[in-house]
């Protein structure tokens, strides 16, 4: 039986951990002693990490695991060679647990940003949240739309790994513009009760997001560009 689950690091952060039987395939490891000491705990063989871009707060536990379990292999974009030990670009597809993985160029974040997706199952770094997306620090607001694209173009029941828990904060940002989706209410309530609980709003999925994220929802490039401006002052 194959399962997901989320590590908790840093400030925000979900390392994203793949489990089959006793094997582990770990997404972005922001932060070492949280994901070693999962994966300990639960008597966890790693196969695999998986990088989806060159941002600190989501490699720079890496080298640490690595220690540990140095037999794991490292795969990831262009832009994190230094940690690969394979380099992947978009378009291309591997096999993990017998599962065949997609590689996406999702872009815009950073310029090298990518997504997998494989068995209805996206991890997608900070290129989508739910109700969000991530900053367009690049400055190419074309690439990031055409992500957002990518992403809509999913099945509706893909379950969408994200690396941060930004939701309730996203559904709020949403109820402050002039017009939002009738869908923000409902989730917020939900999201909320979840929030302070301290448990994960993550995974969400595709078909969620159509409903609640204004980013995903935006028809022309002009729209999602104010929608991130706006947010990135909110």
């Amino acid at each position: 039986m194959m399962t997901v689950k989320p590590v908790k690091a840093l400030n925000d952060n979900y390392i994203w951990v793949y489990v089959q039987g006793s094997d582990a395939v770990v997404v972005d490891p922001g932060e070492a002693a949280p994901i070693l000491t999962y994966l300990q705990a639960h008597d966890l063989h790693l196969l695999t990490i998986l990088l989806t871009h060159d941002h600190d707060d989501h490699t720079a536990g890496v080298a640490k695991v690595l220690d540990v379990y140095p037999e794991a292999t490292v795969i990831g974009p262009q832009e994190t060679e230094r940690f690969n030990t394979k380099t992947v670009a978009p378009g291309d597809s591997f096999t993990l647990f017998d599962q065949e993985v997609s590689v996406f160029l999702t872009a815009g974040h950073t310029s090298g940003h990518i997504s997998y997706f494989t068995n209805d199952m996206l991890f997608c770094g900070d290129a989508l949240f739910s109700a969000g997306c991530g900053r367009v620090f690049t400055g190419d607001y074309q690439a990031q739309y055409d992500a957002l694209e990518t992403f809509n173009k999913l099945p509706d029941n893909t379950r969408v790994f994200a690396g941060h828990e930004y939701t309730e904060t996203n559904l709020k940002f949403a109820q402050s513009l002039e017009e939002y989706p009738e869908a923000v209410d409902k989730a917020l309530q939900e999201v909320s009760l979840l929030s302070s609980q301290a448990i994960p709003t993550l995974p969400s999925t595709i078909g969620q997001e159509k409903q609640i994220n204004v980013f995903l929802r935006a028809e022309t490039l002009d729209e999602f560009k104010a929608l991130r401006d706006e947010r990135d002052n909110f």
